[in-house]
């Protein structure tokens, strides 16, 4: 029983549930990347270079001889693969840039002098009349 106790004190920690939310948002993000560059962004470049679709490039290294199928180099997949990365890549790097800015602006922030004591405005008190006196 101790050890359920020690996994459930595990798994309730804000950070584990806040990784497993981050987790799952990010699988979401990248079926959402995944979708722009094969949907959204591919299309178009195929179609400005003649009408070629992406996941369809691959140079043929062995033609298919009966069962056997052919072995192929499929480089669109890959170039898809790389777009998706430049994407996230991108996407994060805004998200850290706009973080870093939004905590810089937080610690920029002037903040006020601690108020002093009674002790303290005395003692500057009579350090001001005694610098006065010379």
């Amino acid at each position: 029983m101790k050890i359920l106790h020690e996994f459930k004190t595990f798994a309730m920690k804000g950070n584990v549930i806040d990784m497993a939310v981050g987790i799952i948002i990010g699988a979401a993000f990248g079926k959402i990347v995944s979708s722009l560059v094969n949907d959204v962004i591919m299309p178009p470049i195929g179609l400005l270079i003649g009408g070629v679709n992406f996941s369809d490039l691959s140079i043929v290294m062995k033609e298919a001889v009966g069962e056997n199928p052919a072995v192929s180099l499929n480089y669109g997949n890959f170039l898809q693969v790389i777009f998706n990365f430049l994407i996230v890549a991108w996407a994060v790097f805004l998200l850290v840039k706009f973080m870093n800015h939004a905590k810089r602006k937080k610690e920029e922030a002037p903040i006020a002098p601690p108020a002093l004591s009674k002790e303290e405005a005395l003692l500057s008190e009579i350090r001001d009349i005694l610098k006065n006196r010379n």
